[in-house]
């Protein structure tokens, strides 16, 4: 990590594609600008755009839960080992076997969080992780990787034991953080954290032969956040979620009153994810003024992404288009007007 002094270096305009809107506590490689030409694209920068546009595989860091009583810490424990039938490795590189090595773990944090008098009633043991790749990646890789990130994060500083599931098309390891640490200081992870363990966790994919990336979903075009667990549990049967049908009340109200406008939200979000397209052009358009056929090339590539990200759609809007259809009516004049705007913006 180098110096404060280079914060103030404003870095290429591409860079703002890949910012996240926290502040991560440890600064990326393609943060560090090239100290000669802060505005020049760095390897470590280049390496980035090239791995987006060429759609690497995206990794998953999940914090799923937290466990605050022994009794919940012994079930998640049975959970994730399947009751001693999968071995668990520990933050020494112990690897606990069979009912035995389960009840080791359970009587060590159990007996630990008999001694923390600080924690409050409601207090979490442990943070529970999920570290995943999607299908066809490389099961052992991917748990080589979790185990150097674990090292990386909390190696020295917190007890961890990880667990590899590989019955599940998506390869991943749970990973159960003790909340409490050496130094009497309790994980609180913030989103700033989930950052950096992405990429972290990606890098460490990387240096064992597997592409991956940890970018911000708008630096791929997409807005809407992945459905929750427990709202896709309910659509899985057959239900439809109170959350959608309040949406879809609210629309139907709004339509039945003529009032349609868009979000301040939504409009800020379709400008900037019109800035990110502009970003992605005008660095194509530095690229394609190189010398190196490289350079040129990755600048059509890098087109060819901006071309294809997908339209700007928020919840709202999809349901506007569902209501539409089921009526026989275009989009409210409002609706296409702000979408018109965003598309002339997207193409500056």
């Amino acid at each position: 990590m180098s110096g404060e002094g280079d914060n103030d270096l404003e870095l290429p305009s591409i860079s703002y594609v890949w910012q996240t809107p926290v502040r991560k506590p440890k600064r990326s490689e393609w943060e560090i600008p090239d100290p000669a030409d802060p505005r020049r694209l760095t390897p470590a920068m280049r390496a980035k755009l090239q791995r987006i546009v060429a759609k690497a595989p995206e990794v998953m860091v999940k914090i799923t839960g937290k466990t605050k009583t022994v009794g919940h810490l012994k079930s998640h424990l049975e959970y994730i080992t399947r009751d001693g039938e999968l071995a668990a490795e520990t933050e020494t590189g112990a690897v606990m076997e069979g009912r035995q090595g389960l009840r080791d773990i359970q009587a060590q944090w159990a007996h630990d969080a008999e001694l923390d008098e600080g924690r409050r009633r409601d207090g979490p043991l442990s943070h529970n992780i999920v570290l995943s790749m999607p299908p066809g990646t490389d099961p052992g890789a991917v748990k080589d990787a979790v185990r150097a990130f674990a090292m990386e994060t909390f190696g020295g500083r917190r007890d961890y034991v990880f667990v590899q599931h590989v019955e599940d098309e998506h390869p991943h390891v749970h990973l159960t953080v003790r909340s409490l640490g050496h130094d009497g200081k309790r994980l609180n992870p913030r989103k700033a954290d989930l950052a950096s363990w992405r990429e972290l966790f990606a890098g460490e994919l990387r240096l064992r032969g597997v592409e991956a990336e940890a970018t911000p979903r708008r630096a791929r075009g997409k807005v809407r956040k992945t459905e929750r667990g427990v709202v896709r549990v309910v659509r899985e049967r057959g239900e439809q979620p109170r959350v959608e049908r309040l949406a879809r009340e609210e629309i139907v109200r709004e339509a039945r009153v003529g009032k349609s406008a868009a979000r301040p939200w939504e409009t800020k979000t379709r400008e900037r994810q019109a800035a990110i397209k502009e970003a992605y052009r005008r660095q194509a358009e530095e690229l394609k003024r190189s010398a190196s056929a490289a350079d040129r090339n990755l600048a059509a590539q890098v087109l060819q992404f901006a071309a294809g990200m997908p339209e700007f759609e928020t919840k709202r809007d999809r349901l506007l288009k569902e209501l539409a259809k089921a009526i026989g009516k275009p989009q409210p004049p409002q609706r296409r007007k702000d979408k018109e705007r965003g598309g002339e913006r997207s193409e500056r």
